[in-house]
């Protein structure tokens, strides 16, 4: 059974294409929230960012995914060189990544790390789980950036004035598991706020999106070698 069985998709329409960079051979992008980083399977699930830049951009190839409610920075190829030399850096572990998210409560450790291996929630799907037997090597480095406390006057769901005492941090994975870091967060006992999945009442309430952004991106560019970073301003706070 779906971990979701009532869930009808809407795609954000605005904006339609958010290009960060683009030469001959990469394009990057700022993903939205509640977009498909790649089509479903139903019919109604095929707007997502691959068909979108494959309408403008017809070389476009999926090198790597976020979650449909994460937004930020996705790298895609132009042609088969820069995809093949893209993937080795991602399977190699060569590529930086950094995410911003707003938890539920105070993370009491300013840094730290979470080394818990995932597997599959397979009556569960797509959720995934810690399985210390069976499961893959997960590893999430974290450090918090600030702490919120509740602000019942200003309260909103896409700013930095919670209901709810929050911690904003930032993620660095070094593995790349399935939901990764929203699982881990969950295991510290800090669920990110708005996670659909595995956040239950304030944490999930709180918020109508997933405060999870994928902020920067660091890669050599699979042509020149030239170092590159990329970064997608935090839509929350």
């Amino acid at each position: 059974m779906a971990a979701n069985p009532d869930f009808i998709y809407t795609p954000p329409m605005s904006p339609y294409l958010d290009i960060v960079f683009q030469d001959e051979d990469i394009v990057v992008l700022n993903k939205s929230s509640g977009l498909l980083s790649v089509p479903g399977r139903l019919p109604e699930h095929q707007d997502c960012l691959q068909n979108r830049v494959q309408r403008v951009l017809p070389t476009a190839t999926v090198v790597h995914r976020l979650d449909m409610a994460t937004s930020g920075i996705i790298i895609m190829a132009l042609n088969k060189p820069a995809h093949v030399a893209i993937s080795r850096q991602f399977e190699q572990r060569k590529t930086k990544k950094s995410y911003i998210a707003r938890v539920f409560g105070h993370v009491k450790e300013r840094e730290g790390s979470v080394d818990l291996p995932l597997i599959c929630d397979w009556p569960n799907r797509p959720k995934q789980k810690v399985d210390h037997e069976n499961g893959k090597q997960s590893l999430t480095h974290y450090q918090v950036l600030s702490y919120s406390e509740p602000n019942l006057e200003n309260a909103s769901s896409e700013s930095g004035n919670p209901k709810v005492e929050s911690t904003l941090v930032e993620l660095t994975p070094v593995t790349g598991r399935s939901h990764q870091l929203r699982v881990h967060m969950l295991a510290l006992g800090h669920p990110i706020l708005g996670d659909r999945l595995y956040a239950r009442e304030q944490a999930l309430t709180v918020s109508e999106r997933l405060q999870l952004h994928a902020k920067i991106l660091s890669l050599a560019h699979p042509i020149s070698d030239e170092l590159l970073t990329f970064t997608a301003p935090c839509p929350f706070n």
